[in-house]
């Protein structure tokens, strides 16, 4: 069992309780919501729930029969439990806004990546999406880049073969960013590599919001093609991770620290979203 005891004084406070959706997941969840019954029942004014990594966000919708709706779950504990506001980042999907009844900043990655890409891709530069959901965040990317756009559609031939990958876009001679907002066991991320080069990609990079990394991803992602993966620090990385060789971190902080300044100080948090506008 979990047991929490606030060690100040937070009667009439704007509270922020920070606490990302990292392994372990259900015990790190059941911690927010602790806390933040802890804070409700001292008496805080205000309790701001700042998750970086929105958990369960995959589980959005029944795409089967008899199945939750995991994040429509989550999401009413953490209001039921007493948080007047929620700041994540890139949530898996929007949807997930409009299961809060309470005001939801949902942060873009963008800030972040787009400076790194400008920094290290300056010529001959494709922005890919690894599946169709992506492309809103994909076209926004290449326009602001002024780079070019393709999308990788992955469809089942036959029941008893394994998804082909079709490229959707000219990236012959180019060098691709895959751009996606988690990476999880990487299996996609390596497959779609493949595919590119195969397609006469001079060079494959990735750009992730969420490093997930679970099973065998860290191993996959150093064994193949993949140039470099970045990622931001929405999740704590393990020491393999760090020292994979291939993946390299940009902070996350900055962003979210403007984020609970402007919530704080009653300013308005909409500049933050600018960038892809």
């Amino acid at each position: 069992e979990i047991r929490v005891e606030i060690g100040e004084n937070v009667r009439g406070a704007d509270v922020f309780i920070i606490q990302t959706g990292a392994s372990p997941v259900n015990d790190n969840l059941m911690e927010l919501l602790v806390m933040i019954d802890a804070c409700k029942r001292a008496s805080a004014r205000r309790i701001t729930a700042v998750m970086p990594y929105y958990c369960y966000g995959r589980q959005d919708r029944k795409n089967k029969p008899r199945v939750p709706i995991t994040a429509r779950l989550v999401a009413d504990l953490i209001t039921r439990v007493g948080a007047d506001r929620i700041v994540t980042m890139d949530l898996h999907a929007g949807q997930i806004q409009g299961f809060f009844n309470v005001p939801v900043d949902n942060l873009y990655a963008s800030p972040i990546l787009l400076p790194f890409i400008k920094e290290h891709f300056h010529r001959d530069l494709v922005i890919v999406s690894p599946d169709a959901g992506g492309v809103p965040r994909a076209r926004a990317y290449a326009k602001l880049l002024k780079s070019g756009l393709a999308m990788i559609d992955k469809r089942r031939t036959d029941p008893n073969k394994a998804e082909a990958m079709n490229i959707i876009g000219e990236v012959e001679n180019k060098t691709a960013v895959i751009l996606d907002d988690m990476v999880d066991t990487a299996g996609t991320l390596v497959e779609a590599t493949k595919t590119l080069l195969e397609k006469g990609t001079k060079a494959v990079f990735a750009c992730v919001t969420h490093a997930v990394l679970s099973g065998p991803a860290v191993e996959r992602i150093r064994n193949s093609s993949l140039e470099s993966l970045i990622v931001t620090d929405t999740l704590p990385l393990r020491e393999e991770v760090i020292e994979s060789g291939k993946i390299t971190c940009v902070s996350a902080a900055r962003l979210f620290a403007q984020a609970i300044r402007s919530i704080h100080n009653e300013d308005s948090v909409s500049t933050l979203f600018e960038i892809l506008h």
